[in-house]
């Protein structure tokens, strides 16, 4: 890291009225000034920001390990790929295989001996793969086309490899920029549900408008039990406006796995728009309430962990039924909450109009909801 003359970087200026500067030095790209913060930090962004954002620097504000000095970092903003995003390309291709070998066994049932006799047979699962991912991949794209608009500096989606029983854990973009004002944020926030809710419904259509699949008579009669991912209401509303059946009584025949999508597309709707921290949620419910959104969060990981407890102590399902997955997002959400949601630097509210969009958006994600996403049935 190299020593240089403060009037040499820009825009050093702007730091004189809340920042007592000792050093400036160059590290690479980025520029770090020590010295001593004279406002709270937050205090200082606002203040700051503005005047090394025009200049084409995002800042971040920081002490060295020794806690003697403030330091505030000034990088230069990235306005685009920077090179081949190699990460982003080997998760996406390992999402792809993951998606295809799941999907190939537990939706098209194709047998694993078959799988490892021919490893192509996993083919078979593509529309399973292309409606997954389809439906995260566009969500994620309309947070990162929101936040290309508002000039936040994001990365390219990283989609997330998993095992059962789709195949991967979702999909996410890592903002690098700081927030300009709840506008941007309330954008950034509700791109993504609406994006990607819009995919969900093409895929469900498609999906509806396939043959149904056959069951393997061999897999109903082995366990007696079937897994049953129920119906949000949205997708039983796109069925009745299509005239097409979202279920069958034959437990043998099941509905085609392009829908799977849809219902991927749905549930993790849900999930992100839980109002707490960096869920998308959280982002939306901050814009439009402000810092009343904390307290907010604070109740989601009570709601969460009380539907655990109704379904399993009122209602009787088994832990696998639903209770362990309202139980798990209690524990997450409370983690996430901790957290927080994004802190605009201009904290004006938003007008009526998104507001009303924010509502309209909460009101689409009721649609998709479920007290028991999951259950197992006996045939």
């Amino acid at each position: 890291m190299d020593t240089v003359d403060s009037a040499d970087v820009p825009p050093v200026e702007a730091l004189h009225s809340v920042f007592r500067l000792h050093e400036t030095r160059r590290d690479g790209e980025r520029v770090v000034y020590y010295g001593e913060s004279l406002v709270p930090e937050q205090m200082l962004v606002r203040e700051v920001w503005p005047s090394f954002r025009q200049a084409g620097y995002e800042i971040q504000v920081a002490t060295t390990p020794s806690g003697r000095e403030d330091v505030v970092v000034a990088r230069p903003v990235t306005n685009g790929v920077d090179g081949v995003p190699w990460k982003n390309i080997v998760l996406f291709l390992a999402t792809v295989v993951s998606t295809m070998v799941v999907g190939a066994l537990v939706w098209y049932y194709v047998p694993f001996a078959e799988i490892r006799a021919n490893p192509l047979a996993v083919l078979e699962a593509w529309p399973f793969t292309a409606a997954v991912l389809g439906v995260l991949t566009v969500h994620e794209l309309g947070h990162y086309v929101a936040s290309r608009y508002h000039g936040v500096d994001v990365s390219l989606p990283y989609v997330i490899p998993f095992v059962v029983p789709f195949g991967t854990l979702g999909a996410i973009i890592q903002m690098r920029g700081q927030m300009p004002d709840r506008e941007a944020l309330f954008d950034i926030g509700v791109a993504g549900p609406l994006a990607g809710l819009v995919a969900t419904v093409v895929v469900t259509a498609v999906g509806l408008s396939l043959p149904p699949m056959n069951v393997p008579e061999s897999l109903v009669r082995g366990s007696g039990q079937v897994i049953v991912f129920n119906n949000p209401p949205l997708l039983n509303l796109i069925a009745t406006v299509l005239g097409q059946p979202a279920n069958y009584a034959d437990p043998t025949v099941t509905v085609h796995p392009v829908i799977i999508g849809g219902w991927v597309g749905m549930f993790f709707t849900v999930l992100n728009l839980l109002p707490v921290g960096q869920l998308d949620g959280g982002h939306i419910v901050r814009a439009m309430l402000g810092e009343a959104q904390e307290r907010l969060a604070a109740f989601v990981p009570v709601v969460l962990f009380g539907l655990a407890a109704y379904l399993h102590y009122v209602l009787g399902y088994a832990f696998n039924e639903s209770v362990g997955l309202w139980a798990f997002w209690g524990l997450l959400s409370a983690f996430v909450a901790y957290r927080g949601p994004a802190n605009p630097i201009d904290d004006s509210p938003i007008g009526p109009v998104r507001m009303a969009v924010g509502v309209l958006t909460f009101a689409l994600g009721a649609l998709c909801f479920l007290l028991v996403p999951i259950e197992v049935i006996t045939v």
